[in-house]
């Protein structure tokens, strides 16, 4: 019970606030490149007697995405003088990039087509190279967004982490499973411009929190939330 009472202490801070801003977006596209792209992909009838196989391929390169940016940004977040918010805004511009992209290659019936697919035209012809391109776009904005948003709770709360943590992962779940119940129903441009406003005002609200660990770590105290 103890444990449960920090996390509902936590949750009204004013850093945990802003944090879960973020986190709710992590949440929506987590959704998004695990569930609802692959659908989409294989919805596309223009893509041939390939588009199933194209879902596998898809997850492979979301993977490669999520492994070299996780790789390559946990290794810079040990040693870098600029804080985390280059790599947040990098992972920001990249799925912006990736939802554009898509944006204009898919239909916008692809997540809620039947189960025959759709024949409906996006605005360019749709591409498999583009496609999968995109999807390495997804797991590499990804793995900047995650990798930045735990080391900032590992350093907001560093004696304490298990509270943040829980409240981290309700957020992001609680989004999820929002974003799999209209992922039924929205067509694709409302589902992406609902993520690009989240990781707009998610981005800004992680530059703030982070302008302020880096106030709190240039006057060399210690930070204590709760």
């Amino acid at each position: 019970m103890r444990s449960v009472k920090k996390s509902l202490k936590l949750c009204v801070t004013k850093e945990m606030l802003l944090l879960s801003i973020t986190t709710a977006y992590t949440g929506l596209e987590l959704t998004f490149f695990s569930g609802v792209y692959g659908t989409c992909i294989g919805a596309v009838n223009k893509f041939g007697a390939e588009e199933k196989s194209l879902i596998g391929l898809s997850g492979i390169f979301i993977g490669i995405g999520e492994i070299l940016g996780g790789s390559l940004f946990g290794l810079l977040s040990k040693n870098n003088r600029f804080g985390r918010n280059p790599v947040v805004l990098l992972g920001t511009l990249v799925h912006f990039v990736a939802f554009y992209l898509i944006f204009l290659n898919m239909p916008g019936d692809a997540p809620i087509a039947p189960l025959e697919g759709t024949d409906s035209s996006a605005y360019i012809k749709s591409s498999k190279e583009v496609a999968i391109f995109c999807s390495f776009l997804l797991g590499l904005g990804d793995s900047c967004f995650n990798t930045q948003l735990l080391s900032m709770l590992g350093f907001l709360y560093a004696e304490d982490s298990a509270p943040a943590f829980a409240v981290f992962k309700f957020v992001q779940s609680i989004c999820a499973a929002v974003a799999f119940f209209y992922s039924n129903y929205l067509l694709l441009h409302w589902q992406l411009l609902l993520m690009v406003v989240f990781g707009f005002f998610g981005t800004v609200s992680f530059f703030a929190v982070e302008w302020e660990a880096a106030a709190i770590v240039a006057r060399g105290s210690d930070y204590r939330s709760i």
